[in-house]
């Protein structure tokens, strides 16, 4: 499977997430989070005719045209791919699957799921190396004019649509979009690194050389000697440091128990990594 196609289907994955957490649980409640879906909530609730899917392809197109004229055309494929599967996949749900309000009643309780949804969402498409455009658009314009960064324009823009819902919605419903803005941001980080997450292990053995060979060749990874000496012992030790990931990790501490129970692990976790064997730095 080639990586572009893999990349695609992450960002249809978290299309799906996001969609299914901004349909039926934020926007029967009227959470307009931020982002292009918060400006069409808003907009659907002034004018009842233009669905919110319809909404957002509106916005987005006039974003993206905008987008080319100011920034230039170096936008990604993928950015574009994933807005407009975002506008469809809500747009179809709105036809399909039709909602009078509120699944459970507990405004609370489907915040919290919608963003978990959303925040998992869109931590696999940036993950993919993607975004859902929308807000991203307006950040990047702002940041070319007004020369305010990335996060402090996007954060910007979520908190413009946050007084838009509280003028639409009313204060509860705008506090509730405020603390969704704030709590989705924390848990797309959160998300991300739970992606990326791998583990650095260091081992000290008397068979170094059959654990090496396993990580070479049964793991296909590279490995690190350290040369250190026992602060108690005074004794030359050799340090092996290698970084896998998950599947790899109790591969590894299985073999290591049947060829040395007496080996020393430590194993830390590492958020990301970046180069041969991993993604590539750029």
């Amino acid at each position: 499977m080639s990586k572009n196609f893999k990349d695609y289907l992450f960002i249809v994955i978290g299309v799906l997430c996001v969609a299914s957490g901004l349909y039926f649980f934020m926007m029967p409640n009227n959470i307009a989070g931020g982002g292009i879906n918060g400006i069409a909530m808003v907009l659907n609730h002034y004018i009842p005719m233009i669905p919110v899917g319809g909404a957002m392809f509106i916005i987005d197109g006039i974003l993206f045209i905008v987008a080319f004229v100011i920034i230039g055309p170096g936008f990604g494929a993928k950015t574009i791919f994933s807005s407009l599967l975002l506008s469809s996949t809500i747009f179809i749900l709105e036809k399909v699957v039709p909602l009078s309000g509120s699944i459970t009643g507990d405004i609370f309780l489907e915040m919290l799921f919608g963003i978990m949804l959303t925040a998992i969402g869109m931590a696999i498409i940036f993950n993919a190396n993607a975004s859902t455009g929308g807000t991203d658009i307006i950040a990047k314009i702002l940041n070319k004019y007004f020369h305010i960064n990335m996060g402090k324009g996007v954060l910007f823009t979520d908190l413009v649509v946050v007084i838009l819902a509280i003028g639409a919605f009313g204060l509860k419903s705008g506090l509730y979009a405020l603390f969704a803005v704030v709590l989705n941001g924390m848990v797309i980080d959160r998300a991300i690194d739970g992606l990326n997450a791998v583990k650095e292990i260091r081992i000290i053995s008397n068979k170094i050389p059959e654990i090496e060979k396993f990580i070479l060749e049964e793991l296909e990874r590279g490995a690190t000697i350290y040369h250190a000496t026992g602060s108690y012992s005074k004794s030359q030790v050799d340090v092996l440091s290698v970084i896998v990931d998950r599947k790899e990790f109790i591969r590894i501490k299985n073999y290591i128990k049947e060829v040395d129970p007496k080996a020393f692990v430590s194993v830390t976790d590492v958020y990301e990594a970046l180069g041969d064997g991993f993604k590539k730095i750029i």
